[in-house]
């Protein structure tokens, strides 16, 4: 083959790669970034420790081992957060006479006083600790809130969720997540 018959295939190919790259960031942009399954599924949930916002008790993931642990990255700065914040109150209660379901929302970058107005405003009924300096998001690979965690009893990350929890993700994380984790090793 001579020389002309390369040169010539070289813009047909080049054309095809920059046809992929383009269809390649086009479904990038487009895309659910929580269809992507996050790397921290099915690893060792890492422990954390911090004062709850009203008592000042002490809560440590260490505390939970062999509990079911629903964990909320929430401020009271996020508009999607106030989205999903009723159907948590529901869910807490929903399962409020399970000791072994243990539900904890960690206030992310948040100042003290504008978290409890929040909760006072809208309603609490489970336990909060705050991530002044986000050292517990960082461990947990939170980069937007909410993001809402699921731990089993052996203490490792079993689902994660990016986004408010209403309508129809709130249906299936009771269907899929909650109660399929809570039904092992009953």
């Amino acid at each position: 083959m001579d020389n002309k018959g390369q040169i010539r295939r070289w813009p047909l190919f080049l054309m095809s790669g920059l046809l992929g790259l383009m269809i390649l960031l086009y479904l990038g942009l487009w895309g659910d970034p929580s269809a992507i399954p996050p790397v921290i599924i099915n690893t060792p949930a890492m422990e954390f420790s911090g004062f709850e916002m009203y008592t000042g008790r002490s809560i440590s993931l260490s505390q939970m081992k062999g509990k079911v642990v629903f964990l909320n990255f929430w401020a009271s700065w996020c508009r999607e957060c106030k989205l999903e914040h009723d159907s948590l109150l529901d869910l807490k209660k929903r399962y409020a006479d399970r000791p072994d379901f243990i539900f904890l929302g960690v206030n992310y970058q948040d100042k003290e006083n504008l978290a409890k107005a929040y909760l006072e405003e809208h309603g609490n009924n489970y336990e909060h600790i705050q991530d002044l300096h986000g050292r517990i998001s960082i461990d947990y690979g939170v980069y937007g809130i909410p993001e809402t965690f699921l731990i089993d009893r052996h203490g490792m990350i079993r689902h994660k969720h990016i986004g408010p929890i209403v309508g129809e993700t709130y249906a299936n994380l009771i269907e899929t997540w909650i109660e399929p984790l809570l039904k092992e090793s009953e």
